[in-house]
């Protein structure tokens, strides 16, 4: 049986459990080394991380794996993950591997890979990869002579600010806008106040203390209750949440209301629009998104596009469509003109840019979007269960839908970063929607 190591977003797990152990880290290392090399040059790897414990771990592991292969390493340190897609590509490095689990807990690390263009490999790539990880052990090393060096660059920060703060318009300013600003714990603790602060925002910062284990706990765009919050308390014209690798955020308006990915991509697509700078009037989403969206894409004369879950799918629908605004419903938001991937902190900044342009509060902005009723369960496979297993699905939910006699949608998928099923049911009639859910819920349970 073939090995499969990649999931949605790159390679995931409990750190030292396999999949995210040393050996397998140094074996992707050298992977990544050999498959993307430029073989014109020395090849050069970008490494950078979240605040995990781990990651130190993980971090040394991959170095020893890509200078085994006479590759010579680029140590960036705690950076978001886009960040280290930007520094790749800023560097002419021909791969970029950022060490995180993203939203998940502490206790799990993972894996993601960006090509020398910035963009996460596809999966022909991904397969490449685990083919040599696979047969790692008929690898032909290089000679003593040709192992490859790694050395910390110090001025990745500086680069990434400068980027971000470039991404926001000249003529504009954050002087005079309060802003409570939660890095969870994670990659964006250093960065991210900094960029607003200098742009003349009053920054209120929570989630700033990393200790290794706090990454996502209590803060960050998982608990955007915590800004909303504070937002109320003191009075502030905005919250910003980001995850733990800074890749997603979430929202606060001034009054405290959550703002999530799908409500920022309708305040977004709306003002481009009016400005004729959508192409295609056209915005990418994922099938998890609300069904809102696409009715409030309609309304403005657009349309949305929905791609299956991972924003690497969303983004090479853009890319092959020539469409420049996508995202997905958990923060993840790309604006392709500016970004090879999704990246929180320029998300926020490209939101902030509409409230100040149109001189409205995000409470008035984010009536674009009317969510409907949508619910999201999670059912935890173990014992070797798989949705796969599961016979009739299809079926089963093309007769539900047709007996429910209204516009419904029901998701139901493996997980592609944790081991569970993902039910998501949304309909406009909140009696339809638990009616579908629950005979979903049935036929699971029954069938799993």
């Amino acid at each position: 049986m073939a090995l499969k190591l990649f999931g949605t977003d790159g390679i995931r797990g409990v750190a030292n459990q396999f999949p995210m152990t040393a050996e397998l880290a140094l074996k992707v290392g050298a992977a990544v080394a050999l498959v993307l090399r430029n073989h014109h040059t020395r090849p050069r790897v970008l490494i950078g991380k979240d605040t995990r414990l781990s990651g130190y771990m993980l971090e040394y592991a991959i170095t020893a794996g890509v200078c085994s292969m006479g590759a010579d390493v680029l140590l960036a340190g705690p950076l978001p993950t886009p960040g280290i897609a930007f520094i790749t590509r800023n560097m002419r490095a021909d791969a970029g591997i950022v060490i995180s689990a993203s939203h998940n807990p502490y206790e799990y690390n993972g894996i993601k890979i960006f090509g020398r263009d910035g963009y996460k490999l596809p999966d022909e790539v991904e397969k490449k990869l685990e083919d040599v990880v696979e047969n790692f052990a008929d690898l032909e090393l290089p000679s003593f002579d040709k192992i490859g060096r790694a050395k910390r660059i110090d001025d990745v920060q500086g680069r990434y600010i400068v980027y971000l703060k470039n991404t926001f318009p000249d003529d504009l300013t954050l002087e005079g806008v309060k802003l409570v600003v939660d890095c969870a714990n994670g990659a964006a603790y250093k960065v991210a106040p900094l960029i607003f602060e200098e742009l003349g925002a009053e920054v209120v910062r929570l989630g700033v203390a990393p200790d290794g284990k706090n990454i996502n706990d209590g803060y960050g765009a998982l608990h955007p209750d915590k800004i909303a919050e504070v937002v109320v308390k003191c009075n502030a014209d905005a919250g910003i949440a980001f995850d733990g690798d800074a890749d997603r955020v979430i929202f606060s308006d001034e009054k405290g209301n959550i703002l999530d990915g799908d409500v920022l991509l309708g305040i977004c697509a709306r003002h481009l629009i009016e400005r004729d700078a959508l192409p295609g009037r056209t915005v990418v989403a994922t099938v998890m998104s609300n069904l809102g969206l696409e009715l409030a894409m309609e309304k403005m004369g657009g349309r949305l596009v929905r791609t299956p879950v991972g924003d690497r799918y969303v983004v090479e629908h853009m890319k092959a469509e020539g469409y420049v605004l996508g995202g997905e419903q958990s923060g993840h938001i790309v604006f392709l003109d500016h970004s090879t991937t999704g990246d929180g902190i320029l998300s926020a900044l490209q939101v902030l840019a509409v409230m100040l342009r149109e001189g409205k509060p995000l409470s008035e902005l984010a009536k674009v979007v009317e969510k409907v009723p949508q619910k999201l369960v999670n059912i935890p496979l173990d014992n070797g269960k798989s949705l796969k297993n599961v016979r009739g699905l299809d079926e089963f939910l093309v007769d539900l839908k047709k007996r429910l006699g209204e516009k419904c949608r029901i998701v139901v998928r493996a997980s592609g970063t944790e081991p569970m099923v993902r039910v998501m049911v949304e309909a406009v009639h909140e009696e339809v929607m638990d009616s579908a859910l629950e005979e979903t819920m049935s036929f699971l349970r029954k069938n799993l």
